[in-house]
């Protein structure tokens, strides 16, 4: 035992100091189609093959190859299952996740998911799944034997058969998926016998993608990261190694896994809201600065991801829901987060359902100036260079630089930050319970940010759904603003939400779904049933002025052909004026200005010629829009 410790500690030290770059894995940024923001896990083999048909007639010549499988395709789709419930999986006598035959018929008579992959690459797309964190609860409780994959029997070591019981990690459970899935003890041979089982299989099935969920940011798992970029470094095939999600990520904590993989997420769950897409901006520019875009990964590069595009048509985070609704971004705000995707390189993984993707979305994820700054751009980093004036009218009079008072900010973060230690709860009445953050700040009722319980009231086809329903909501409630009564609250990874603009954003037509779903534990915590982390307030200070709401960015990037890319973006509510100095443009790309020839070229958005500029660059920029210029300078 000792002996096999001691072998993968030194394999593990080899991994990392022989991390170099290779041609072959993720040259780019990976760009391609999952199938999470419109179906979440309920998606049929009919669905996703023909959206994998329509990725390869309108994306793939744009460079969009890859079509991702989203979690829980083992999940039976039955009444009592949704995103964190448990016993409803299809595993083989090994303990290892298998295709629903229902929702998967090719996957009949032990083929797992070999027939879809062969359809996906006669498309001429690469076939890609999502996949948890270690081993199930459910083969933990069936305490199913480990496979030793390379001999096809059971794994044998120290004189005995090894079982589930014996390498699960109960105490290691995914925060967000408690009744899912756990981690494994790698330290054992029979830990990673499993988990080389577990990738053998998919390669066997013809995978050319895995995405990893659960082992990383607050859930990071460094041993199972490890043991898995071992198995996939060792492969004939080559497999792109993703990881997901990536809360509370920083570029330190990516250093230690990014020669591992070739893309890791470095933000909680990306939905189709303003406040999420605003989010992005300081932990985009930390990465870029902290020069982890394209650098060393497995077997070739590695990519900071920004998580998909949750654009067009789409359904809603823990729903069993499939796309029914179009996305809440207007458009402005969307091209604001393709152009942030594009100019800070993050892979491109479009999410809405590809049978309904009308002409304005289809434009945006495919326009051509946008994917040669994704794909071939470089010195890609935050231009900070650029200053902005606002005029905010309050009837008939205009305020500048006026002093905006406080506003508190609802987000989420770890469970155990003492910060989120502060809602407290009071009965109104015999039927409403109010739920208040309560950190000392506030001196009365009208200024306390409040929320209000939800009762059930469900109908329930039968008396076993009841009994199922009651125990999955038991201890959890749904949360409603005051003024919106039929609006619950709603909440994924670095979500935020203004407390005076509680109306917007992270409240959305009550559902049943895990991401409404919320518990007030007696420590003062307020956790999400989806994400598994906790609410918490912060009060800032305001002005009318750039930083009212947002602020502005700006980002600056070099073309292959010598083009200098700017982009503004305007994170403010009102329209902004934004302007740089052509000096300041031309210094940070490294060139001489001897003979002083200023900047010309095109703004992308408007068609606008631009220039000769010997000065500044000015434009104005709508609310939560962007400006993108294309330059030739110096």
């Amino acid at each position: 035992m000792k002996k096999a410790v001691a072998i993968f500690f030194f394999s593990f030290i080899f991994l990392c100091q022989s991390c170099r770059v290779f041609a072959d894995r993720a040259s780019f940024p990976p760009r391609g189609w999952n199938s999470y923001d419109s179906f979440c896990w309920t998606i049929s083999e009919e669905e996703f093959l023909e959206n994998a048909a329509l990725v390869s007639q309108k994306l793939k010549a744009h460079g969009y190859e890859y079509v991702v499988l989203d979690y829980l395709w083992y999940r039976k789709k039955i009444n009592g299952a949704y995103t964190d419930s448990e016993g409803f999986d299809v595993i083989d006598e090994w303990g290892r996740m298998m295709p629903d035959p229902n929702r998967w018929p090719s996957s009949k008579d032990g083929k797992g998911l070999s027939e879809v992959a062969k359809n996906v690459h006669n498309m001429g797309l690469k076939f890609g799944i999502h996949v948890m964190r270690g081993l199930s609860k459910q083969a933990f409780n069936a305490n199913t034997p480990i496979l030793d994959i390379d001999k096809g029997s059971a794994y044998v070591e120290d004189g005995r058969i090894w079982y589930a019981k014996d390498i699960g990690l109960t105490e290691r459970a995914c925060a967000w998926m408690s009744h899912g899935f756990m981690s494994v003890n790698t330290k054992l041979g029979a830990g990673r016998a499993f988990l080389r089982s577990l990738y053998l299989q998919y390669a066997d099935w013809g995978i050319d993608f895995v995405k990893h969920d659960c082992v990383f940011g607050d859930d990071l798992d460094i041993d199972e990261i490890s043991t898995v970029s071992e198995v996939l470094r060792g492969l004939k095939r080559p497999i792109l190694y993703s990881l997901s999600p990536g809360t509370s990520v920083t570029p330190a904590m990516a250093k230690r896994v990014n020669c591992l993989v070739n893309m890791y997420r470095i933000t909680g769950d990306d939905w189709d809201t303003w406040l999420d897409v605003a989010s992005h901006f300081n932990i985009t520019r930390d990465f870029s600065a902290a020069n982890m875009t394209g650098a060393a990964g497995l077997l070739g590069k590695s990519w900071p991801d920004l998580d998909m595009l949750p654009l067009g048509w789409l359904t809603d985070p823990g729903s069993n829901e499939g796309p029914h609704r179009n996305g809440r971004l207007t458009l402005n705000e969307q091209r604001t987060q393709m152009t942030l995707w594009s100019m800070s390189r993050s892979p491109l993984m479009f999410g809405g359902d590809m049978r309904k993707l009308d002409k304005n979305t289809l434009a945006l994820i495919t326009h051509p100036t946008l994917l040669e700054i994704n794909s071939f751009s470089s010195n890609n980093m935050e231009f900070p260079y650029v200053t902005a004036s606002i005029s905010i009218q309050f009837g008939d009079q205009s305020m500048e630089n006026t002093n905006l008072g406080e506003r508190r900010v609802f987000s989420l973060s770890s469970c155990t930050n003492v910060d989120a230690k502060s809602w407290t709860s009071k009965s109104l009445d015999d039927d409403t319970l109010r739920v208040c953050w309560n950190d000392g700040g506030s001196s009365g009722d009208e200024e306390a940010f409040c929320l209000y319980r939800r009762n059930p009231d469900m109908e329930f086809e039968d008396d076993d759904e009841k009994v199922m329903m009651k125990e999955r909501l038991e201890g959890k409630m749904q949360l409603l603003a005051r003024n919106q009564m039929d609006m619950c609250l709603n909440a994924s990874p670095r979500r935020r939400l203004y407390s005076k603009e509680i109306g917007r954003g992270s409240f959305s037509p009550c559902k049943w779904d895990a991401n409404q779903m919320w518990e007030l534990n007696y420590d003062g915590t307020l956790r999400n049933n989806y994400s598994g982390q906790c609410a918490s307030m912060r009060t800032i200070k305001v002005k009318a002025t750039a930083a009212a709401v947002g602020g502005i960015r700006s980002w600056i990037a070099t073309g292959r052909d010598g083009k200098i890319y700017l982009a503004y973006f305007n994170l403010n509510s009102e329209k902004t004026v934004m302007s740089t100095k052509v000096s300041e443009v031309i210094k940070a790309v490294g060139l001489s200005n001897i003979n002083g020839g200023g900047c010309f070229g095109k703004e992308v958005w408007s068609g606008s010629n631009i220039g000769p500029k010997e000065e500044s660059i000015s434009a104005f920029v709508e609310s939560h829009g962007s400006a993108l210029f294309v330059l030739n300078c110096g």
